[in-house]
């Protein structure tokens, strides 16, 4: 019996390490997942592919995706559209692959009312002051930066509670082998396998009448 992929947003606090968590999940189980590829106005940068970081779109092929209702989410950003083509996801869907997606909550819960099944994991670190750390030992951003991060962070907080499993994220190994894991019992969920069960019981049916 072919197995459906199951569609996974991942949201969380920046800083938490969703991206890499991603990023090791494809490493590790290159056969299993598939990344989301976004489609985008905005030009190629320089060893950009088309199909690999993004698909490149003219602001009119783009606005005529949205009228015709061919994204998941979309979002304009510096003058420039982002948005997720539901026709990749679905094929890759099809295809048995578990397509990753990484999005903010609101988004996220969009995708969850187009899409049931989709599984949503929330990222965290054990605590607010893990989150800081990491946040300053990037080294990228200002103070400031930081702190409105950490603003936005208890502002997503909020919104916690409308995911199916939080993921703490302390010991990065050992985070993405839970996520992995999570996910194959995902699979095993009674209401994804309605198609199995119609299946195993015909087949008991004509077993027991000698078919």
């Amino acid at each position: 019996m072919a197995k459906e992929g199951i569609l996974i947003v991942f949201s969380g606090f920046s800083g938490a390490g969703k991206g890499t968590i991603m990023k090791e999940l494809l490493k590790r189980y290159p056969e299993t997942y598939a990344l989301s590829v976004s489609a985008t106005t905005r030009s190629p940068r320089p060893g950009e592919t088309e199909g690999i970081e993004y698909f490149f779109k003219t602001r009119e092929e783009f606005e005529k995706m949205i009228e015709k209702e061919e994204l998941i989410e979309y979002a304009r950003y510096v003058e420039n559209y982002y948005g997720t083509p539901k026709a990749y996801v679905e094929e890759q869907l099809l295809a048995g692959k578990d397509v990753i997606l990484e999005i903010e909550i609101q988004g996220a819960l969009n995708i969850k009312k187009m899409f049931p099944q989709a599984l949503l994991l929330f990222v965290t670190t054990w605590d607010g002051k893990t989150l800081k750390e990491r946040l300053l030992g990037r080294g990228t951003e200002t103070l400031d930066v930081v702190q409105a991060r950490l603003l936005r962070a208890g502002e997503e907080s909020q919104g916690m509670e409308n995911y199916d499993y939080l993921v703490v994220n302390e010991d990065l190994g050992r985070t993405v082998e839970q996520v992995h894991s999570i996910i194959c019992s995902e699979h095993m969920r009674v209401s994804r396998n309605t198609e199995f069960i119609h299946h195993i019981r015909e087949d008991l049916n004509n077993f027991l009448k000698g078919d």
